[in-house]
């Protein structure tokens, strides 16, 4: 059986998953917060048939071997955290953070990060998101509020009838030694793991955290042109793979009929 047909079949079948990837960057352009995935391929195990550097019967050395390869297979699909763009919403509670750094919430219990900061108030004055996973530390808003002020620093101030100040929070953010080793739960949401590091927690704008933008949300990284373009050179790949199959396919074929 000829190997090309199963080397073939290998490339496929990494194209289709690199499109699956595009596709989903895609259906994310509008996400607040979301950040696009790359996949990441690498070759398989070689046929070796001659090592480079084997000597000859003459006793001189062969400068290269005979290696066949045996196709390719994704090796993983990693988050790209680079900065995205931001939308001016003059939302009060719509916060962007210009740089490093998570948002720290609650869901089921749980402590999970999110870069999306379109929040909302809650029945209760929390500040959550709209799933309603509240943010960390909790601030709570009294319903007497007139306004409230977020500084590049995290300050939170509250403000009342006649500019009374109702109170003050300092929001945190959190960030990690490897941020693409974080576990994509879907909903914006990240959750820590063994490759991700420990959080360290920080105030913006110090330590080398991001500042915090009031009014603005991040929005999606995806740049739309170049995931097109992906998925061109991926659909011709995968077209590619498949002549491939066909070609192996015609000359089995042609071995099959010599005796005709």
């Amino acid at each position: 059986m000829l190997k090309g047909l199963w080397t073939a079949a290998t490339g496929m079948t990494a194209q289709q998953l690199n499109v699956d990837v595009i596709a989903n960057n895609l259906a994310n352009v509008n996400t607040a917060g979301f950040k696009k995935s790359r996949a990441d391929f690498q070759d398989l195990m070689y046929h070796t048939l001659r090592l480079p550097g084997a000597m000859t019967a003459a006793g001189t050395q062969l400068p290269t071997g005979i290696q066949v390869g045996m196709g390719s297979k994704p090796m993983g699909v990693q988050k790209l955290f680079s900065q995205g763009d931001y939308n001016q919403t003059d939302n009060e509670l719509d916060l962007a953070i210009e740089g490093k750094g998570f948002f720290k919430v609650i869901s089921n219990d749980e402590e999970v990060y999110t870069r999306a900061g379109n929040f909302k108030i809650d029945s209760e004055g929390y500040i959550c998101t709209p799933a309603g996973d509240r943010l960390q530390p909790e601030i709570t808003i009294d319903p007497t509020a007139i306004s409230i002020s977020i500084d590049s620093g995290g300050r939170l101030v509250v403000w009342g009838p006649d500019a009374q100040t109702l109170a003050e929070e300092d929001i945190k953010l959190y960030s990690f030694p490897n941020p693409a080793g974080l576990y994509s739960m879907g909903r914006n949401l990240f959750r820590p793991t063994e490759a991700s590091g420990e959080e360290t927690e920080g105030t913006p704008g110090i330590d080398g955290f991001g500042t915090i933008a009031q009014g603005y949300l991040e929005m999606s990284n995806v740049n739309v042109v170049e995931e097109m373009v992906g998925m061109i050179i991926a659909q011709r790949a995968y077209e590619v793979n498949s002549k491939a199959i066909q070609t192996a396919d015609s000359i089995l074929q042609m071995a099959n009929n010599i005796k005709r």
